[in-house]
C-alpha cells in the first residue's frame, strides 16, 4: 500500500512514495522437511491481490503456491535450511521470521515404519523393498557421526524395528511372519514365527513384545516366548503401527484410503477404543517426555507430523513434510522422520519417553 505526501517547502504536487514492508505475523507450522508446505500469515504481501511476493529461505527461492495480502502457502525448497524466512514484494522486504528446516542425515534407504534408536544415540533403518524383494542389506546403522553403515542383511521385507531392555535390536519380516533378534554386532535369531503379514513392533514395561499382524490380529510375546492374540482390529492395506503411551495403553496406527482414519488405544486386557479420530493415513508414531503422541499423518488435508495432546483432544500439525513414514526421537532432544527413501532430523526440543 502507497501513502502520498507533499514535500515540505513545495508548492506544486509532487508525490513522494512511501511503501509499505510487508510483515510476518505467523508461520504454520515453524517446522517442515524440503517439499513441506507452510503458511505465512500477516499484512503487505500483495498489492491489490494482483502480484505474487517472492518467498526466500535464506537465499533459495521457494514456491508460493497460494497468495493473498494477509497469507501464502509456500513449498520449503530443496537445498533449504533452518534459518531467516522472508517475503519480497518487489518494492520491500519483510524481517526475518525463523523456520526450522530438517538435514537430511542418511539416503538410498526404505524405510516403511519407525526407525529405531539405541541407547547411544544410533539409528538404524531399513530397505524394507517391494514384497519377496531380497535386498543385500535389510537394516542400515547411521551412528553419531552420521555415517551409514551396512548392519543386518537376508531379511526378507524387514518392516518393523524395536530395542528391547536386553539391548537387542527386534525387526520383523511381514513377508516371513518372523520377527528377528539381533545382536549388536549384527548376528541374528529367530525370536518368534507365525505372525501372519509381520509389520510394526513394540514393547511395555514388562518385556512383552507386541507384533502387528496386519490381517487383523496384535500378538504379545512374553519374555519366555509364549504366544498370545493380544486384540483384534479391522485388516490394514499397509501396516499396524505400534507405541506403548505412559498409561501402559498400547496405541495402534492402521492406515486405509480414508482421510478420516483413527488411532487406536488397547487396554491391558484388550479392549479396544478410539483416541483420536480424523487422520489421513496415519502411519508412524511415538510418545515424547510431554505425553503428547506424534504421528506421520496429514491433518485437514496437509502432510507432516501431527501432535495429539495428551487426552486426544487436540491435534496440531507440528512438522510439514510429504511422504513422512515414521519417526523416533533421539537422545540430542531432536527427532528423526523417515520418509520412502531418507531419514532427516529436525531439533524439536522434545524427549522422546524411554522404552
Amino acid at each position: 500500500m502507497s501513502l502520498w505526501k507533499k514535500p515540505k517547502g513545495e508548492g506544486v504536487d509532487k508525490p513522494t512514495a512511501i511503501t509499505a514492508r510487508p510483515r510476518v505475523e505467523q508461520v504454520v507450522p515453524r517446522m517442515a522437511i524440503p517439499g513441506g508446505e507452510i503458511a505465512l500469515r500477516g499484512r503487505g504481501f500483495t498489492e491489490n491481490g494482483h502480484v505474487r511476493p517472492q518467498v526466500r529461505f535464506g537465499d533459495q527461492p521457494a514456491n508460493v503456491m497460494v497468495s493473498s495480502p494477509t497469507s501464502l502457502i509456500v513449498q520449503v525448497p530443496d537445498g533449504a535450511t533452518s534459518g531467516e524466512v522472508t517475503v519480497d514484494t518487489g518494492r520491500a522486504v519483510s524481517a526475518p521470521v525463523s523456520v526450522t528446516v530438517g538435514v537430511t542425515i542418511a539416503e538410498s534407504l526404505h524405510p516403511v515404519a519407525n526407525p529405531a534408536v539405541d541407547a547411544a544415540g544410533n539409528i538404524f533403518s531399513t530397505f524394507s523393498g517391494g514384497r519377496g524383494q531380497k535386498v543385500p542389506v535389510s537394516v542400515f546403522k547411521i551412528d553419531n557421526n552420521r555415517s551409514t553403515r551396512p548392519f543386518l542383511g537376508d531379511v526378507m521385507n524387514a518392516t518393523g524395528l524395536a530395542f528391547g531392555s536386553d539391548g537387542m535390536l527386534y525387526v520383523s519380516s511381514r513377508l516371513e511372519g518372523v520377527v528377528y533378534r539381533v545382536t549388536p554386532d549384527g548376528r541374528r535369531e529367530v525370536y518368534a514365527e507365525g505372525m501372519g503379514v509381520a509389520t510394526g513392533v513394540a514393547f511395555d514395561r514388562d518385556g512383552n513384545l507386541y507384533v502387528g499382524d496386519r490381517s487383523g490380529t496384535i500378538f504379545k510375546i512374553h519374555p519366555d516366548r509364549q504366544i498370545f492374540v493380544f486384540a483384534t482390529l479391522e485388516p490394514s492395506l499397509a501396516a499396524y503401527h505400534l507405541a506403548f503411551g505412559p498409561d501402559s495403553y498400547l496405541y495402534v496406527t492402521s492406515p486405509t484410503t480414508s482421510s478420516f482414519d483413527q488411532v487406536f488405544r488397547i487396554s491391558a486386557a484388550g479392549d479396544v477404543s478410539s483416541f483420536y479420530r480424523g487422520l489421513g493415513r496415519p502411519q508412524g508414531l511415538a510418545f515424547g517426555t510431554d505425553n503428547a503422541l506424534y504421528v506421520a499423518a496429514s491433518l485437514a488435508g496437509r502432510r507432516g507430523v501431527v501432535r495429539l495432546s495428551p487426552d486426544g483432544g487436540d491435534a496440531e500439525l507440528v512438522i510439514s513434510g510429504q511422504g513422512i513414514v515414521g519417526l523416533a526421537f533421539t537422545p540430542h532432544r531432536a527427532m528423526v522422520v523417515a520418509t520412502g527413501d531418507s531419514l532427516i532430523e529436525l531439533f524439536l526440543d522434545v524427549e522422546g519417553r524411554p522404552l
